[in-house]
Order: C-alpha cells, then sequence, then structure tokens
C-alpha cells in the first residue's frame, strides 16, 4: 500500500539541513544534547520519545525510537505500557476540556 510515509526516507533526515547549514547544525547539536545520559538514562529517554511520537503520531519517529527503544535495552512491554501512558494523558487532555464545553453550554443556555 502506497503511503506519505516511507520508511526509506528516515536516513534522509540529515538533508534538511543542505540549504540551511547553520541552523540544522544548532539542530542536530541541541537533539544531540538532549538524548545524552544526563539525570536521565538513554534508554528513559528513548522510551519518553516512543511515546511522544505516538502522541503526535509521527511515523518516521515511531520507527526511530521504536528501534531506540530495543537497541538501549527496552522490552516491548515497557514500550507498550509508555504508549498506554502517553494515551491517557492525550486522553485526559481531550476529556478536560469537556469543562471548557460544558462552561459555555451554560453561559449560552442562560
Amino acid at each position: 500500500m502506497e503511503t506519505y510515509y516511507h520508511p526509506q526516507d528516515l536516513p534522509k533526515f540529515e538533508e534538511i539541513g543542505e540549504e540551511a547549514p547553520e541552523l540544522a547544525r544548532k539542530f542536530f547539536d541541541y537533539y544531540a544534547a538532549v538524548f545524552a545520559e544526563g539525570e536521565l538514562t538513554e534508554r528513559e529517554k528513548a522510551l519518553i520519545a516512543l511515546a511522544v511520537a505516538h502522541t503526535i503520531q509521527c511515523p518516521y519517529c515511531i520507527d526511530a525510537y521504536t528501534q531506540a527503544c530495543l537497541e538501549k535495552g527496552s522490552n516491548l512491554s515497557e514500550m507498550t505500557e509508555a504508549i498506554h501512558v502517553a494515551t491517557a494523558i492525550r486522553g485526559g487532555a481531550s476529556l478536560v476540556h469537556g469543562v471548557q464545553m460544558r462552561n459555555i453550554a451554560k453561559k449560552i443556555s442562560l
């Protein structure tokens, strides 16, 4: 099935800097610093990235961070749980906006 996203395009990510090399360098330096071992392990950061990738629904990120999680020692159960955490937060954020809807509905109904 043909889709907009092509897994073979993921390695082309660095090409984004061809027309703006200085900006790309700054981004990739920042990116590397963020994912370096710090207060969180690289494994923990990869799990967070995998969960966020599902929240923002980026197929390239899902592919990249599934691989990163496995390479850094995560297992399928941990990865699945991380996705459930992101899903709960995403769902809760949608539901809590129901308060806004209820406030407006009450205001208009009066």
